[in-house]
């Protein structure tokens, strides 16, 4: 079987250390989270940054301070920003693209989250797109619903995207889409057949159903995305006591299912990223 990349998304912008003590803030905080990640098999870093109050913030000093902490500390990790809309508004979302990771998220159309609308309008998509591009920053594409992949197609087949779409299912927020087995594989069979059958794709699960979208990707040959962002907890009973702990669950799925974990240098291969160290 194929390797499979680990994805740590390791604070978010909505949890809180009321919720779980483990989540990371500060950019010490999160380097050190990142760092007991990696070692322990997670090879890209989804990263989100805070203000002083614990409030998330696309200041691109603090992304910069994050991005500088984590090549030191975890030579070869993948860095992937977050343009995320729950940390900033219209351009300043991309205020960090300049800084040039390795990746960056790019939600390519809106959707309902729990309590507002996620707005991406297509203009704005557009700009970071081409922010990606000028900078050399490979995105991943977050699809919170079919339009947003074909979408993506769309994007790709126009130049406006430096490669073919990494595409990462997102299912499990609410008012969006909901974690549906029969959608999941057709998700996988649509970006096979717009993208290519060896085109490498994610899928993320938020709250309880982080393990379920874990073990459904393993087990198709796909990549896994974990982490304190998307869920605080072990179980019902148990806070997860780290990102590194998320990670191991995906590992031990990993075994499961004989494939392989993915180290930095295999990662970058498969993403067609240069190798850094």
């Amino acid at each position: 079987m194929d390797p499979c990349i680990i994805c740590v998304a390791i604070t978010g912008s909505l949890p809180t250390k009321a919720d779980n003590p483990a989540v990371p803030i500060s950019i010490a905080e999160q380097i050190e989270s990142t760092h007991e990640a990696f070692e322990a098999g997670a090879s890209i870093a989804h990263c989100h940054v805070r203000d002083d109050e614990g409030k998330p913030t696309s200041d691109p000093d603090r992304f910069a301070a994050l991005k500088e902490g984590l090549e030191k500390h975890c030579r070869g990790i993948i860095v992937q920003l977050s343009t995320g809309g729950r940390s900033g508004a219209g351009r300043a979302r991309g205020g960090m693209l300049p800084l040039g990771p390795d990746m960056a998220s790019l939600t390519v159309g809106s959707n309902n989250f729990p309590t507002r609308v996620y707005e991406n309008p297509p203009d704005l998509v557009t700009w970071l797109a081409s922010e990606m591009r000028l900078y050399k920053i490979r995105p991943e594409i977050e699809a919170f619903d079919l339009s947003h992949i074909f979408h993506a197609y769309k994007m790709w087949q126009a130049g406006e995207l430096l490669d073919r779409p990494y595409v990462q299912f997102v299912m499990g927020v609410k008012n969006a889409m909901p974690v549906d087995r029969d959608v999941f594989d057709f998700y996988i069979k649509t970006v096979k057949r717009l993208f290519g059958d060896d085109a490498p794709w994610c899928a993320a699960g938020i709250g309880a159903n982080q393990i379920v979208l874990n073990e459904w990707s393993v087990a198709e040959g796909g990549h896994a995305r974990t982490g304190l962002e998307d869920n605080i907890r072990l179980d019902r009973d148990h806070l997860a006591p780290s990102n590194a702990a998320l990670v191991k669950r995906v590992v031990d799925l990993c075994a499961k299912y004989d494939r392989p974990v993915a180290d930095w240098k295999t990662a970058r291969q498969i993403l067609n990223l240069p190798l850094r160290n």
